[in-house]
């Protein structure tokens, strides 16, 4: 009986370094997909999930396990799926896009970008007397069964991940007075993403507003990713929550970007 103990622990262990290798290479990993990958229940899985946790070499969220941080050993950050992102730092999001809500009056035409504190944007407006572009799949999915605004939906080819729509070749029939979008990561380069789809969607989309607006929790300033899709000196504000350090709003403020806060007490800085 020790012995077939002994084995059951080896062999758990064997599986969880199976894991946090497989994540080495990816941001995240699936219940099921392990479950096909192991060759175990899905029970095992989570409670394997569980474990490593625990151990602090990966993180546990909706539906699988994350890489902590999304980043590699290059310290190079991936691109989350949209499902799992969605799910992280929800109400410094919420209060992001609430403030920038506040930013749009009525009777605006606004560009809304795919990435889930942008859909929290798009579920805030949805009422609202607008014109609203957006490349969001689930945003305009959610706009055509609770919304009121004008909504224009982009056209071309469907990528469901990272959950937006767009075309290499046919121009944006729109032109609006903000460009709304977020990012993976933000630093001293500008807006950063992995994703290549994102950054030229962010590349054409920034031609069509007169002012571009960031909504980024403070965790973003953190994670470094492989492309630059904007500069800093085309983004007229960021919007983001109350971690941001001293640092990080110096820096911002001397390249020219006005940040606001939304703060965790709902007061607006």
């Amino acid at each position: 009986m020790e012995k077939g103990i002994r084995e059951e622990e080896l062999s758990d262990s064997g599986r969880q370094r199976q894991i946090v290798e497989l994540l080495r290479d990816r941001p995240f990993a699936s219940v099921r997909e392990l479950q096909e990958r192991l060759g175990v229940s899905a029970a095992t899985v989570r409670r394997d999930i569980d474990r490593i946790d625990e151990a602090g070499e990966a993180r546990k969220v909706y539906g699988g396990i994350s890489a902590l941080d999304g980043a590699s050993q290059a310290g190079v950050a991936y691109a989350r799926p949209y499902d799992e992102n969605r799910d992280l730092a929800v109400e410094a999001k919420r209060q992001i896009a609430s403030l920038a809500a506040t930013m749009v009056r009525d009777g605006d035409a606004v560009i809304v970008h795919g990435g889930s504190t942008c859909f929290h944007l798009g579920v805030k407006l949805a009422e609202r007397n607008i014109r609203l572009y957006t490349n969001s799949m689930p945003l305009a999915a959610y706009l055509s069964d609770h919304g009121h605004c004008s909504l224009t939906v982009a056209g071309g080819d469907l990528h469901r991940e990272p959950g937006i729509i767009h075309s290499l070749s046919q121009a944006v029939p729109f032109y609006a007075s903000k460009f709304f979008l977020g990012a993976q990561g933000l630093g001293q380069e500008g807006v950063l993403e992995s994703h290549p789809l994102l950054v030229r969607s962010i590349v054409d989309l920034s031609l069509c507003a007169d002012q571009i607006v960031v909504l980024a929790d403070s965790r973003k300033l953190s994670i470094h990713a492989r492309n630059v899709a904007l500069p800093l000196s085309r983004i007229g504000t960021l919007v983001t929550d109350d971690g941001l350090s001293d640092t990080d709003a110096r820096m911002l403020e001397d390249a020219g970007v006005m940040v606001r806060i939304a703060s965790s007490s709902g007061a607006i800085q």
